[in-house]
This record gives C-alpha cells, structure tokens and sequence, in this order.
C-alpha cells in the first residue's frame, strides 16, 4: 500500500504537485477552522438538558405460553388473550420468572417460545406490573453487521477497509458531537455543517487516499455544503417551515428545547453530504483521467469532457435522492392517496413541503458540486483555460 502510494507521488506532473499544493492550502486554514468550531462547541455531558426518557427496559426469554379465550374481541389482535411466563436474564431479578400478559395492539411484537424480549415495568397502586414491549436484536444486528464488513473487505481489499474506518469516523462524530451538541443547545444548522465538514475532510482522505483529485473533492464537497446550509435556510424560513411535523417532533421539542427549525436544516445538510462526495470524488478522478488520457487538453476541453459526465451523473443522482426521500416516506404518501385529497392541497401541507424542500435543496447543492468541482479539477490540473 505504501509502495503504491510513493509510485503515484512520484507519477504526478509538476501541474499536478502544484494543484495539490494548491488544494492543501486551501484546506488546511478550513480544517483548522472545523476542528477550533468543533472543540469550542464541544458538548459538556453534564450540561445536557435533562428530559423525561424512557423507561428502563430489561432483557428477558419467553419460557412458555397460556393462551386463554378472549371474553371479547381485541382490535388490533396480535398474540390473543393469555399470559406468557418471562425469566430474566439482566438486572436485579436476573433469573427470576415473572408472568406477564400478552401484547397486542398495532405493533405489538408478536411472540413465541424461546424468543428473546424487552419488558418494563410500570408502578401501579396494586404494585408493580410487567410488560414486554419488543424482542431483542442484538445478535441479528451483529451478524448482519459482520456479513457487510466481511463483504466490503473482501471485495474492496484496502479500500473496503478504509470505507470502514470512514464509516465509524462518521458514527462517532454523529454520536460524538453533532447529536449531544444540538441537545446541549448549540445552532443545530452550525453543528451540522461543522460535523460534516470534518467528516469530509476525514473520510474522503480516508477512503480516496492523499491525492491531487481528493483534495480538489474535498473542496468541491466544501463549497457545496455552505451553498446547500444557505439555501436550505432560505427556504425553510421562506416557506415558514418549523420542523414541528408530528408527535415525535413536537415531543423532542418539548421535552429537550432543541431548535425544531434548525433540526430540519441540520438533516437537510446531513442527508446531503453523502451523496455530495460520491458526486465531487466522481468528477475529480473523470477530470484527472481524461488528463492523462489527453495530453494536449486545455482547462476548457477537460471541463467540458468532465461536464457531460457529471450531467449523466447527476440525473441518475437525482432520481436516487428522490426515491431515498419517497422511501422514507411511504407511509404518508399513502396517507395522502387513501384520504383523496386535492394535488395542491398535499403539496402545500407542511409535512409534505419539508420533504419537498429536503428533495430539492439537497439537488440544487448537488448540481452546484459538479461545475465547481470540474472547473478547479481542470484549471488546477492544465493551468490554462
């Protein structure tokens, strides 16, 4: 790997070395100012405001089932009536069994022998009563998680290993800092495009390696991420968006303070900085291909060669983001058809014009990307327009 790295420095042409030096000074002064930003904002624990939670969930397995007749119809039937014998397997009463009644309800978790629970507990005048509320996933959830590591490195080799370590860059920085600032009550808009920014400067070099063509993606993803923070603002406040969409919002409001309108445009640049790089990496590398491939190319013919790559990209692009967004909200969309309500009237609705909003803000910094990232990739690259 190292081997390879010092044969592609010493490959590089002096307009080359020179775009890279170029690009780390631009850089650098940036990075310096995301990292003194991020330690300034730097989330104290005990600072956080505190709020009602959740109750304390503790693990347990189902060791049998009694069914009995129902003395009247359940809605929403999921186990029936009866009671299930539950031993615990952490906590106070490890080993212990408790029997608890049956769920059911919409989302009831639906169960059987052997199978592995959550319960809480409620205190009641009568005492204390038990509930299971969900089955546990843990192990599921390392499987799946060891299946797609093994998959990514085996295919991806050093590459695959390096998109790892990207990938737990940017967790912990979520985890780290973004969520616990925003709940601490900084900006949450200033905390998200400070932790992208340094999960861009992190994982693009990471993954993409210290080259000419990655810090120009680092600067396009830069330049897109500030115009993306700007217009996302714009509209939000335009359209007179709060980010106050449903009872989860409203709840996380309520019970932490946090700025609901500042949390929609802290998803917005979230949600758009992973396809930003993969959109800067791509036309970087296309421009810097397309150099070697033709020696006699000035800036003008490098960038227009890498432009219509990028409109290709860009519409497949969009129709990803778009799609992502209708995914996730699928269950309001056919809200919206089963009530028949008029076009209009949906689109205007506020839940519905905040996905609007994230859709096209999210594709205007995208579009954005590919002519800044291609124009500095060319000019950079040539020297001459």
């Amino acid at each position: 790997m190292g081997a390879h790295h010092s044969h592609r420095a010493e490959s590089l042409s002096p307009q080359e070395r020179r775009l890279h030096r170029w690009m780390l000074g631009a850089i650098a002064p940036l990075a310096v100012l995301s990292l003194v930003a991020m330690a300034w904002m730097w989330p104290d624990p005990v600072s956080a405001p505190d709020g009602p939670g959740s109750l304390a969930q503790v693990a347990g397995t189902v060791e049998a089932i009694a069914p009995e007749p129902c003395a009247e119809d359940l809605p929403d039937e999921v186990n029936g009536c009866g009671t299930a014998l539950v031993r615990f397997t952490d906590g106070a009463r490890a080993g212990e069994q408790e029997r608890v009644p049956l769920p059911n309800g919409q989302g009831a978790p639906e169960l059987d022998e052997g199978d592995d629970v959550l319960l809480i507990a409620t205190e009641t005048p009568d005492g204390t009563t038990w509930a299971v509320v969900d089955h546990q996933r843990g192990t599921q959830l390392w499987i799946l998680g060891i299946a797609f590591a093994v998959a990514l490195v085996a295919f991806g080799r050093w590459r695959g290993l390096s998109a790892l370590v990207g990938l737990a860059v940017t967790f912990l920085v979520l985890v780290l800092f973004v969520v616990p600032a925003i709940l601490g009550g900084d900006p949450p808009l200033v905390v998200a495009i400070v932790g992208a920014a340094v999960i861009a400067l992190t994982v693009l070099y990471l993954t993409h390696g210290v080259s000419p063509s990655t810090s120009v993606a680092v600067v396009g993803t830069l330049v897109a991420l500030a115009l993306t923070g700007a217009l996302s603002a714009l509209a939000v406040s335009a359209m007179h968006l709060t980010g106050v969409t449903d009872d989860l919002s409203t709840a996380l409001g309520q019970s932490y303070a946090v700025n609901l309108e500042g949390l929609l445009l802290a998803g917005i640049v979230i949600g758009s900085l992973g396809v930003l790089d993969d959109v800067t990496v791509t036309q970087a590398a296309t421009v810097a291909e397309i150099a070697r491939a033709n020696p006699d190319y000035r800036g003008r013919d490098l960038y227009r060669a890498g432009a219509r790559v990028g409109r290709s990209h860009i519409a497949s692009v969009v129709n990803t983001i778009v799609l992502a967004y209708a995914g996730s909200s699928l269950p309001l969309l056919i809200l919206i058809v089963a009530n028949s309500e008029p076009l209009g009237g949906v689109l205007t609705d506020q839940i519905v014009a905040q996905e609007i909003v994230r859709s096209l803000v999210a594709t205007l910094g995208l579009v954005a990307a590919v002519p800044v990232t291609t124009a500095l990739a060319a000019i950079g690259t040539r020297g001459r327009w």
